[in-house]
């Protein structure tokens, strides 16, 4: 058992970290905040979602916190807005895979499981998880305009 837990701490430590720190933005009341601010902004709703789950998933390295912590940030939002709740959960799951990194297990699986350098890791795996990401909140964008 000691051997398996080994393997997978830090990412047990990561997922759990993230975790805490979102409870942390709720807590404090930083989803009121970003709910009051953003009332009065012409920005779209799902570009808002996006934008914020995004800096979340840089910042915090794990997309399923930075989901869950975008989604409990911008359910005022949704509210306040009217916006269209299947379209933001959308934005977020987009936003959620945005420039993976050093600070994501996943970025180290995809180094190692393919024998890659650090740069080459970035110019390839972060690359390919930024331009999904856009992709996902374009195409979501020209989806809002049918619904």
């Amino acid at each position: 058992m000691t051997e398996a837990v080994k393997q997978i701490a830090m990412m047990l430590l990561i997922i759990g970290g993230g975790g805490a720190f979102r409870q942390v933005l709720v807590d404090g009341g930083v989803s009121k905040f970003i709910g009051d601010l953003f009332s009065q902004s012409n920005i779209s709703p799902i570009i808002i979602a996006w934008l914020i789950t995004a800096l979340l998933r840089v910042s915090l390295g794990s997309s399923t916190v930075a989901s869950i912590t975008a989604a409990s940030l911008v359910a005022s939002i949704v509210k306040n807005t009217g916006a269209d709740p299947v379209l933001i959960v959308l934005a977020i799951g987009a936003g959620s895979v945005f420039a993976d990194h050093v600070n994501d297990a996943g970025f180290w699986m995809i180094k190692e499981y393919f024998g890659l350098s650090l740069k080459e890791t970035f110019l390839s795996w972060t690359t390919l998880t930024s331009v999904i990401a856009v992709s996902g909140l374009l195409s979501i964008l020209v989806v809002s305009n049918f619904v």
